[in-house]
């Protein structure tokens, strides 16, 4: 009696099993559902501040910039040699350097400039020799601080070794009070140097599998759901 008892309630233990796992699925797969939207809207605010006409550097608001990201940016000054870094960095052109280094305007307040890539085995002091001693022209794209380094690496400023373009960090060692938000990738810089940096090879990608993943939860929900009535029904 024992044993068909608990023969009977194998299913009904099995049939809970199913429901939890359809309860747990479901709730994923509308998260994904609300992800992808949240995807969706970024990717087409990227696009569109790709596209906009370069806003000066003074429209930057204070405070939260985020919603500037990769915004077209322009900026006049001069270059301050004495904030000149090197970050590791990869890019289309293979391993290698980002140099960045403060542009001051007429105020004297300085913004970080990605200058663009240098490949392996270039030096701090030959970049700098690329500096034009003149005004220049910058137009960019916005981007966002990245502190600490890179999740393999942390940055080591006593050694002048930068991972990341953690601007906070390089404006305080080199004591040249920059803007620390954000800094510009250099789309195109006017008057150009013989040796200076590319610059435009900013990546922007951003891997959009949401719908993948909800229909994946969906069906789980699904195929479990399907399960336990099925179940249910022979086992009534």
């Amino acid at each position: 009696m024992n044993e068909a008892a608990a023969a009977k309630a194998r299913p009904y233990a099995f049939i809970a099993a199913l429901a939890v796992v359809a309860l747990v699925c479901l709730p994923l797969g509308i998260w994904q559902v609300q992800r992808l939207a949240w995807k969706e809207a970024l990717i087409a605010r990227t696009e569109a501040a790709m596209k906009a006409a370069p806003a000066d550097v003074r429209e930057v608001p204070r405070g939260d910039v985020s919603r500037f990201e990769y915004r077209r940016i322009r900026l006049e000054g001069q270059y301050d040699p004495r904030g000149a870094v090197l970050v590791t960095g990869t890019s289309s052109l293979g391993s290698g350097y980002w140099m960045l280094v403060p542009l001051r305007d007429g105020s004297g307040a300085a913004i970080y400039v990605n200058r663009g890539f240098l490949p392996m085995r270039s030096t701090l002091e030959a970049a700098r020799a690329t500096l034009p001693a003149q005004k220049v022209n910058v137009t960019g794209l916005l981007r966002l601080t990245e502190p600490g380094g890179t999740w393999l690496r942390g940055n080591k400023p006593d050694q002048g070794r930068w991972y990341s373009r953690d601007i906070a960090a390089i404006s305080a060692l080199s004591g040249t009070s920059a803007e620390t938000r954000f800094f510009i990738d250099a789309q195109v810089e006017s008057p150009a140097t013989e040796g200076a940096p590319v610059p435009g090879l900013t990546v922007i990608s951003f891997p959009n599998n949401h719908l993948g993943y909800a229909l994946t939860w969906f069906a789980l929900a699904l195929l479990s759901s399907g399960a336990a009535i099925m179940l249910w029904r022979r086992s009534s």
